[in-house]
């Protein structure tokens, strides 16, 4: 058998376009090894296993996307901060114009077909834009707390983000606390807090760790990347080539699982159910996997044991 790798350089590769994309890849070889290909969700990048990685309890050696076994390559979200730039025009983009730029790397790479891929999020719009794009791509689809298209909630919290963002004296850190509410629960919010009283600042506990998460991200992500991310967010939407949901998947040929989490606040089960029923009326054979967590949309981060089952039952 041949030896495994394990590379996590950030590379560089730049598309027939003139645009450049940074990446990372882990495992084995690309071109010999079936390949699974993640896309990161908004405020995360390419590094999604070793040390710092933000999907490690996923992703590696022996683990459930085993990198003894698998190439796992991860491209960053041009203008995402994590390989040092940002996009001035991203305003021109949308979900499509990314997930064509990831399906031109990866033939630029020499992959001529995806074994699995995976989306978190907004990555998981990106998924779904690269089946609509290339349908013949991609073996098994799976969209992780995400969707299709952007919802009117969607929308609406991508637009409030905006207001933020432009008009606050501390733009990022405000966002954040903002997008805190929409990736957890109340419930969540009950069982880690209730009402407890942080008594070095004399503000409430949850006041604490909204004030603390909204830190925490201004020291690392860039502002302009922010602001890419959640015009992004706002812009999924695989019908925009003139044709419906349905004509789309019918035309995709890719196993697809849909994984949701039912308190997901953000991305809400209700709009993958209806995704679903949607897929089924039109004759696609289509998989629905609900992930039962308090934690809301953060679960697919936060219940690594729960995703795991979900995936190995998929993979295996």
């Amino acid at each position: 058998m041949e030896t495994p790798v394990f590379i996590n350089e950030l590379k560089h590769i730049r598309l027939t376009n003139g645009q450049e994309l940074s990446y990372q890849h882990f495992g084995r070889d690309y071109l010999s090894a079936p390949v699974v290909v993640v896309n990161h969700p908004l405020t995360a990048n390419s590094s999604v296993a070793g040390e710092n990685g933000w999907w490690n309890d996923i992703i590696g050696e022996n683990k459930t996307i085993d990198t003894t076994q698998y190439a796992v390559i991860s491209f960053n979200i041009p203008g995402n901060g994590y390989d040092g730039t940002v996009i001035e025009n991203y305003t021109n983009w949308h979900t499509g114009t990314i997930a064509g730029f990831f399906c031109a790397g990866l033939r630029q790479l020499g992959i001529n077909k995806i074994h699995t891929l995976i989306g978190g999020s907004l990555g998981s719009g990106i998924a779904w834009e690269m089946a609509a794009l290339s349908p013949n791509f991609i073996e098994r689809l799976i969209p992780i707390a995400g969707d299709w298209k952007s919802s009117d909630w969607m929308i609406a919290t991508t637009f409030i983000q905006n207001q933020i963002l432009q008009s606050n004296p501390k733009p990022l850190e405000i966002a954040r606390m903002h997008a805190m509410m929409c990736y957890r629960t109340p419930q969540s919010f009950k069982l880690r807090f209730n009402r407890s009283i942080n008594k070095e600042r004399n503000i409430y506990n949850v006041e604490s760790w909204l004030l603390y998460h909204g830190d925490k991200l201004k020291e690392r992500f860039l502002l302009q990347a922010y602001k890419t991310m959640n015009h992004l967010l706002g812009k999924i939407d695989i019908t925009r080539n003139g044709k419906s949901f349905e004509e789309n998947i019918q035309k995709i040929q890719s196993e697809i699982h849909i994984v949701s989490i039912d308190s997901d606040l953000f991305f809400p089960l209700s709009e993958d159910i209806e995704t679903v029923a949607l897929a089924k009326k039109a004759g696609v054979d289509i998989h629905h996997h609900i992930i039962e967590s308090d934690f809301g949309h953060d679960a697919f981060l936060m219940e690594p044991k729960k995703v795991k089952e979900i995936l190995n039952t998929i993979l295996t």
